[in-house]
Formats: structure tokens, sequence, C-alpha cells
């Protein structure tokens, strides 16, 4: 059976890993030095309150119990990040979305990633970015 990440480091660890998005959620995957698997849950607020949160954890936890020995990659951490539509889907197609994203982190087919966001307050104005100075 897989451990369960707890370490808000290896949270961290697995986002600069492979990534592979599905319409539920996003699968992260990377090499923890021989570790066996590991896998963690991950849920904002920005998906609902307290019960839909915990409702789609247990849905995550569940899938990934049922795929991981077989599909899982070896000596590796596989993180979920919930997305707003995974609450609502069918189990049975998470479970198979959840397949075909393993499998293709085996291939080592990720999505790109899409950037960090700036923060609020460090965004520039279009014409500071093309000319560079402070406007007059």
């Amino acid at each position: 059976m897989a451990q369960v990440l707890t370490k808000r480091s290896d949270f961290l660890a697995a986002n600069r890993g492979l990534r592979v998005a599905r319409p539920g959620f996003v699968l992260l995957t990377r090499p923890n030095g021989g570790l066996g698997q590991r896998y963690g849950i991950t849920v904002t607020k920005k998906i609902g309150n307290a019960v839909v949160r915990n409702r789609m954890k247990r849905r995550f936890r569940e899938i990934l119990r049922a795929a991981l020995p077989q599909f899982g990659l070896a000596d590796h951490d596989h993180v979920l990040i919930g997305r707003a539509g995974g609450v609502e889907r069918d189990f049975d197609a998470l479970g198979q979305e959840l397949e075909h994203a393993l499998e293709r982190a085996k291939a080592g087919k990720g999505d790109p990633a899409r950037g960090r966001r700036p923060r609020r307050g460090k965004r520039q104005i279009p014409s500071q970015k093309a000319s560079g100075s402070a406007p007059s």
C-alpha cells in the first residue's frame, strides 16, 4: 500500500515534477529517490465548502487506492489537485481519467506548465513592459 504525503515540502517538490491535467483533477508525479509509491491529495477552498472538499478527497483517495498498485509509477510521489468539475464527475469516469493520466506520466508525456501568475501589486502596465521605464 502506498504511503500518504504529509509534509508541505513533499507537495512543493511534486509541483516541480511532471504535470498531467484532466477535467476533474491535475496529477503531479515526481521521483522520490527510492521511498516507494506515495500519494497526496489537495483541494483548495475555491472548490467549495468543507463538505464538498472532503467528499472530493474521499473520492480521490478511493480511486488512488484502486489505481496506484496497478498503474502507479514505482518510487514516485503522486499528488492529485482537485479541480472545480471533479466533484460532480462520475466516479468511474474519474477512475478512467486517473488511469489515463498515470499512463501518460509513465510515458513521460506531461502537459506544459502554465507559468506562475504575478502576485498582486507586482503586475506591470502593458506600456511599462514595452518601454521598460516608469510612466511620466
